[in-house]
């Protein structure tokens, strides 16, 4: 399951990036602006969509294996699935059998790839910044 999200991670990404890169080169802007927001507004959300599709594939497979009882629902798994893949670790629903290890397998994880949507979010806004400075500083010396 690792490998499977991370795989998603990667192809996502690096689809993101590409589409990403087009629309600010794109861009002729001044200031951070309405069009900028949207960019970001947009890249937030398709990786949240992408961090939640990753955690629903660990609930898809907490509800599956036949040795694991814990979860009447898929509902259930998946709630489960998105507390522990973003580490909040409720401890309302826990994983009783000897598949438990799995949960902190699934923390390790999301914390690896919310910490790789984060750093590409922050990367947007670093080139955002930097070509809004590059502007103001193109504009100060006219």
């Amino acid at each position: 399951m690792v490998a499977i999200t991370v795989a998603i991670q990667a192809y996502g990404t690096t689809y993101w990036l590409k589409r990403l890169t087009d629309k600010l080169f794109k861009l002729s802007y001044d200031k951070f602006n309405k069009q900028t927001s949207k960019i970001l507004i947009i890249t937030s959300l398709f990786l949240l969509l992408l961090n939640c599709s990753q955690a629903i594939l660990w609930a898809l497979m907490y509800f599956y294996i036949p040795n694991i009882t814990d979860f009447e629902s898929l509902e259930k798994a998946v709630y489960f699935s998105l507390v522990t893949f973003t580490t909040l670790g409720y401890g309302d629903l826990t994983i009783q059998t000897d598949f438990r290890i799995l949960s902190g397998i699934e923390a390790i994880n999301g914390m690896l790839l919310i910490g790789w949507s984060t750093a590409l979010m922050y990367a947007a806004m670093q080139e955002i910044w930097k070509r809004t400075w590059k502007n103001e500083q193109i504009k100060g010396s006219k």
